[in-house]
């Protein structure tokens, strides 16, 4: 029970000792607020007296300024009243100073006005005189503008030609397509015709072998009609023997007439293929380019402007031009290029000289174009001469002289069927000397009679009659020998030469002459060659078909295998080829190939 007491006492203690410390803080908040309380009111208070304060000092600020205000006031104005009595002197002062300063620059002014107008009657001259030369460009504007229209209307009507040329062209083109299509449906009728012939070949097989059954039956038979006959004949074996040697020896006296034709027949295909393995060989050591030569020029220039300046003022430039040149200069719509036309390459080539030089040195007048052709002409024949020792050195002869070495530099210009002549000299020169060596005859004469065999053509077009007399006139005159006149004068009839270098010298220019692309032909011509070769081949009996290929150079014909025989097909070929040769002109040489194809088709089902 003690011990409870205790413990009672001790809460009661507890409880009082809580109790006044709750009291004690509640106590100290009250404080604590009623301090705060007071110490707003004391700051209220002194923000009241510190505004009043201000105040005060505010309004007592304001009465000192504004009479400092009032002091300052009267002291700036005096000193203003000074001021401006002294810059009213210096005004006066400035005021003399740029009335003398004026007075000397209105007499300035007075003499320059003088100056002016007599400028200004000068400039009225002046105008007089531009007014006058306006007039004149006027005029030359007109005339310009009228030679404008001039070229206008030739402009128009080159264009309504180029038109009509465009048109015909056209019509060309169109024809030549219906023609592939001809040649199309041609081929696919072939197809056909080799489906029908497939099918026949395999039938002739199938009969091939009911045919081999029935000859080793007619062997057996044989056999035994032999044994019958001897039974028959009544005669014994060296009897029947010596009957059949003396049939077989009359049997080969004839086998060896025929045997010696046959050799005969080889022999001449022999030297035939011998002929053409050395041609063949020439043409393969001897590759030279061919070239094309046309009659026009195309010159670029700098710009269109450029064309006024070459035809000059009323055309005096242009006309001075052709008068020296001889070749027509062509200006046209044709942009940044005028065109060179002449049928003499030698004039065309001066032409083109002169008016390279002309654009390059930009002085373009009667006088100086006087002056370039002189001296474009002494250039060319410098040229000239250079081309010829250039060629003679290329084909390897030597000993020319000069004047034949001139004369070769004049065939750089000159064409046949657009053929350059003196890169085709040079090439008969290397085939001749090539055929000639391997023949064991005289290579170097061999290069100098195919070098100079067109040397005639050098002034064909200056002097009457052909290239042959003329060139056989020119290797007499400068001394050439026996061979080289034969072969100038016989190249194109070696039949008829002395010499084989003859013979070598046309059998080179028939090849330089028929390489393709060598020479040129117009389309329409090429066309109706072609066409009148197949026409021929199919004109004879039993052909079914022909084609001209390489260019005219083959002559495809097939027959029809039940009309035209193997050996009707030989004579076929033959009379084809001589047709050929009776009816026809062409460069080099056409090969006729006759094709007989025999077909048996068979299906199996």
């Amino acid at each position: 029970m003690t011990a409870l007491y205790v413990i009672l006492a001790l809460l009661a203690v507890a409880a009082a000792f809580w109790a006044g410390r709750t009291l004690g803080a509640q106590q100290r908040e009250r404080l604590e607020q009623q301090h705060e309380q007071q110490a707003l009111e004391r700051a209220d208070t002194i923000r009241r007296e510190a505004e009043a304060d201000a105040l005060a000092l505010r309004e007592q600020a304001r009465s000192e300024t504004q009479a400092a205000q009032a002091a300052a006031l009267a002291q700036a104005q005096a000193q203003a009243d000074r001021l401006l009595a002294q810059a009213r002197e210096t005004a006066e002062e400035h005021r003399t100073e740029v009335a003398q300063n004026l007075r000397e620059q209105r007499q300035q002014l007075e003499d320059r006005r003088s100056q002016l107008t007599e400028q200004h009657l000068q400039v009225q001259a002046l105008q007089g005189t531009v007014s006058a030369e306006r007039l004149q460009l006027e005029q030359d504007r007109e005339r310009l503008e009228a030679e404008r229209q001039a070229l206008k209307a030739e402009m128009a009507q080159e264009r309504e030609h180029l038109s009509a040329d465009r048109q015909e062209y056209r019509a060309e083109r169109d024809a030549m397509n219906r023609e592939l299509e001809r040649q199309s449906r041609r081929a696919e009728q072939l197809d056909v015709r080799g489906e029908r012939l497939d099918a026949l070949e395999e039938r002739l097989e199938k009969q091939g072998r009911d045919l081999a059954a029935q000859a080793e039956e007619l062997q057996a038979r044989a056999a035994a009609a032999d044994a019958r006959l001897q039974e028959v004949a009544a005669l014994s074996r060296e009897e029947a023997r010596a009957r059949i040697l003396d049939a077989l020896d009359a049997e080969l006296e004839e086998e060896k007439a025929a045997r010696i034709r046959t050799a005969g027949d080889l022999s001449s295909k022999e030297i035939a293929r011998q002929a053409r393995s050395l041609i063949a060989q020439a043409i393969q050591r001897s590759a030279s380019e061919t070239s094309a030569q046309l009659s026009v020029s195309v010159v670029p220039i700098p710009s269109d402007a450029m064309k006024g300046r070459l035809i000059g003022r009323e055309g005096r430039n242009i006309r001075a031009f052709e008068a020296l040149t001889g070749v027509d200069l062509i200006i046209d719509d044709t942009p940044e290029a005028v065109m060179l036309s002449s049928f003499n390459p030698v004039r065309r080539e001066v032409a083109r000289h002169v008016l390279q030089s002309l654009l390059e040195d930009g002085r373009i007048h009667p006088t100086r174009i006087e002056e370039m052709v002189g001296r474009a002409q002494e250039d060319m024949r410098t040229f000239i001469h250079t081309q010829g020792e250039e060629a003679a050195i290329e084909a390897g002869v030597v000993g020319l002289k000069p004047g034949l070495l001139q004369l070769l530099g004049r065939m750089y210009f000159r064409s046949s069927y657009g053929q350059n002549v003196l890169k085709h000299s040079i090439q008969v020169a290397h085939l001749t000397g090539i055929m000639a060596g391997e023949l064991g005859l005289d290579a170097a004469l061999a290069r100098r009679c195919g070098l100079l065999h067109d040397i005639g053509k050098s002034i064909d077009r200056e002097v009457e009659g052909t290239h042959v007399d003329i060139g056989v006139s020119l290797g007499t005159r400068f001394g050439e020998g026996t061979e080289v006149i034969d072969a100038i004068a016989h190249h194109h009839d070696p039949e008829n030469g002395e010499t084989l270098y003859s013979v070598l010298v046309a059998a080179a220019d028939a090849i330089s002459a028929a390489r393709p692309g060598a020479r040129r032909e117009e389309l329409e011509a090429y066309t109706r060659r072609l066409e009148a070769l197949e026409e021929i081949a199919v004109s004879f009996p039993g052909v079914q078909q022909a084609y001209a290929i390489q260019a005219g150079r083959e002559v495809r014909v097939i027959v029809q295998p039940d009309q035209v025989s193997d050996a009707g097909a030989v004579l076929l070929a033959r009379d084809v080829a001589g047709r050929i040769e009776q009816d026809m002109e062409y460069p080099g040489q056409v090969q006729v190939t006759v094709v007989r194809e025999s077909r048996a088709t068979e299906v199996a089902r």
